[in-house]
C-alpha cells in the first residue's frame, strides 16, 4: 500500500496516534487527508495544518461513518485508505472485579471500539470493490492480542476487534482490498495518560513511543502490506508464549497483577 496521491481518511484524527498518521500521510504525498473526530475544532485546526479536510464524526454511529464517506466522495472522490483509528478505554469499575464494568459502558466501548470497524467496512467496500481495490488500517492494540490487566471492557473488545479485522482481511484478500491492524503497547496519548497506566511494569520495560514514532511504523507496514503492524515486537513474542502454554501465561499474568 503506497500512500502517495492517495485519498486518506482517519477517524479520531484530532489527537495522538490519529494526528501523528495525518501528519505523515501528509508528509508521504497523501492527494487527501480527511481528518475525522468527534471533536470538531480539533479536527479543524489538524485539517488546516496539513492542507487537509475535517468532517465532525462520531464513529459510534454507523449514520455518522456513512456521512464520512459520502462527503468524503464528495470532496476527493474514493478512498483509498480508510483508517479506523478511535478508541476507547474503560477500566474495571472496581478493582479486582472483572464484571464490575456497568452496562452503558461495555455498550459505548462496542459500538467504538469494535462497531466502527464494521461499519467502515460497510461504507467502503462496495466502492473499494467497483474500484479494483483499497486497504483499511485498524488501530487496535496489543491489548487485542494479550489482554489488559484489570480492564476488562478494553480486553474483550479489542480481542473481537481482532476478530473482525482477520475476518475482513481473509473475506476480501482476493478481491483486492487489503487490511492491516495496528496493535501499539505502550503510547504518548490522553488516552495512556488518563488511564494511569504509564508506571506499568511491562511498559516501563518495554518503553513508552511517541505518536509520531507509532505513525511511522504504521507507514511502513502499510508500505509492506502488513497485517500485522506491531510498534513494540517483544508482543510477538508474547503472543507465541501465550500460545504455547495458555496456563502459564494466565498464572504469569495473575502474578504481574499481583505485583503491580
Amino acid at each position: 500500500m503506497q500512500v502517495e496521491d492517495k485519498v486518506i481518511v482517519v477517524t479520531g484524527a484530532a489527537h495522538g496516534i490519529g494526528r501523528a498518521l495525518c501528519e505523515r500521510f501528509q508528509k508521504q504525498g497523501a492527494r487527501c487527508v480527511v481528518v475525522a473526530d468527534i471533536d470538531e475544532e480539533a479536527a479543524r485546526e489538524v485539517a488546516a495544518a496539513i492542507d487537509g479536510h475535517s468532517i465532525r464524526c462520531d464513529v459510534s454511529s454507523e449514520r455518522d461513518i456513512f456521512h464520512l464517506v459520502e462527503q468524503t466522495e464528495a470532496i476527493a472522490g474514493g478512498i483509498d485508505l480508510f483508517c479506523s483509528n478511535a478508541g476507547v478505554f474503560y477500566p474495571d469499575a472496581i478493582s479486582g472485579r472483572a464484571s464490575s464494568t456497568p452496562d452503558h459502558l461495555w455498550q459505548r466501548a462496542w459500538q467504538i471500539n469494535v462497531m466502527a470497524h464494521v461499519y467502515a467496512a460497510r461504507a467502503c467496500v462496495p466502492g473499494m470493490l467497483a474500484r479494483g481495490g483499497g486497504h483499511f488500517l485498524n488501530t487496535i492494540s496489543a491489548a487485542g492480542l494479550l489482554t489488559q490487566v484489570d480492564a476488562a471492557v478494553y480486553a474483550t473488545t479489542k480481542h473481537a476487534a481482532v476478530g473482525f479485522a482477520e475476518s475482513l482481511a481473509i473475506t476480501h484478500r482476493d478481491q483486492g482490498i487489503g487490511v492491516s491492524m495496528l496493535c501499539p503497547q505502550g503510547v504518548d496519548t490522553e488516552m495512556l495518560r488518563h488511564t494511569g497506566e504509564r508506571g506499568h511494569p511491562i511498559l516501563a520495560r518495554e518503553g513508552i513511543l511517541t505518536p509520531e514514532q507509532v505513525a511511522e511504523i504504521a507507514l511502513d507496514g502499510l508500505m509492506k502490506d502488513a497485517f500485522l503492524i506491531l510498534t513494540h515486537p517483544r508482543v510477538a513474542t508474547y503472543m507465541q508464549n501465550k500460545a504455547a502454554d495458555y496456563d502459564r501465561w494466565i498464572v504469569q499474568l495473575a502474578k504481574l497483577r499481583r505485583s503491580a
